[in-house]
């Protein structure tokens, strides 16, 4: 059974090789990113080394920047963002404490959701607020499954870093069709050299097994997309901007949140 313990030797040597490489190319947005990359890994992987607390707690703080993030996307007023943020707090809460009121808990969030438009009579945005409140707490929430999971939901986050990495230069490097013209960057090429990339790291990982196969190679590209998604309907180029080189948080899990989704439905 892999453990955290057994991730910190890949992990490290994966920062150092890719800080290096970073170094020789020269690029500022790289080394912006790497730099983002060298505080945030040891953070995570300690809070994981925790146990399920420990999970949770990066499980909760992650949800509610990445709900004020995509709220912001969205066109959510505050009342919203701050529901949609307690509701995946609460989905979070109840996987780590309680783990068959996940349900219950998800019922009563949703309802809060569809209860804010109702007060203010809100007949002309009431129902894309909705909407885009029960599409957040929906995306947002398998957060939660990083309690249960483990060592085995940051290896997953791991090998599809890596896939995202790969797609993005292989795609550059080789070119070809268009992914989607959700985001005319990506490429067929680059996907399926990332797909590759991120099943050699649950290889090496020791955590292939079908289920997560398909949620690296699928539903980490189609969680990239969803986000492009989200932004191009918001006109906005990133989630956020205050992480260096990478914008917001929610541009960094995009994938990692359809990868879990993928991996609950299989599992």
């Amino acid at each position: 059974m892999i453990t955290v313990g057994s991730l910190v030797p890949y992990l490290g040597g994966a920062l150092a090789v890719s800080g290096v490489a970073v170094a020789a190319s020269g690029r500022r947005e790289l080394l912006h990113r790497w730099f983002a990359w060298a505080i945030g890994v040891p953070l995570v992987t300690g809070a994981f080394w925790a146990g399920p607390a420990g999970a949770a707690a990066v499980a909760v703080v992650v949800g509610v920047v990445a709900a004020m993030e995509f709220g912001g996307l969205a066109g959510l007023r505050r009342p919203d963002r701050v529901v949609l943020a307690a509701g995946v707090t609460g989905v979070v809460l109840a996987a780590w404490l309680s783990p068959g009121q996940v349900p219950r808990v998800l019922a009563v969030s949703a309802l809060a959701l569809a209860a804010l438009p109702l007060p203010g009579g809100d007949a002309d945005d009431g129902g894309r607020r909705l909407g885009a409140g029960l599409l957040g707490l929906a995306w947002l929430s398998v957060l939660a499954a990083l309690v249960p999971l483990g060592a085995s939901g940051l290896a997953l986050f791991v090998a599809v870093s890596v896939a995202d990495i790969v797609a993005y230069f292989a795609g550059r490097s080789i070119g070809g069709p268009r992914l989607s013209t959700l985001s005319p960057a990506k490429r067929w090429s680059g996907t399926v050299a990332g797909a590759a990339a991120g099943l050699a790291v649950l290889a090496v990982l020791s955590v292939l097994t079908w289920p997560t196969a398909i949620a690296v190679a699928v539903g980490g590209p189609a969680g990239d997309l969803l986000e492009s998604m989200v932004k191009r309907g918001a006109g906005a180029k990133d989630a956020g901007q205050w992480l260096p080189g990478s914008g917001g948080l929610l541009d960094r899990i995009d994938s990692l949140l359809l990868a879990l989704a993928v991996l609950l439905v299989l599992s």
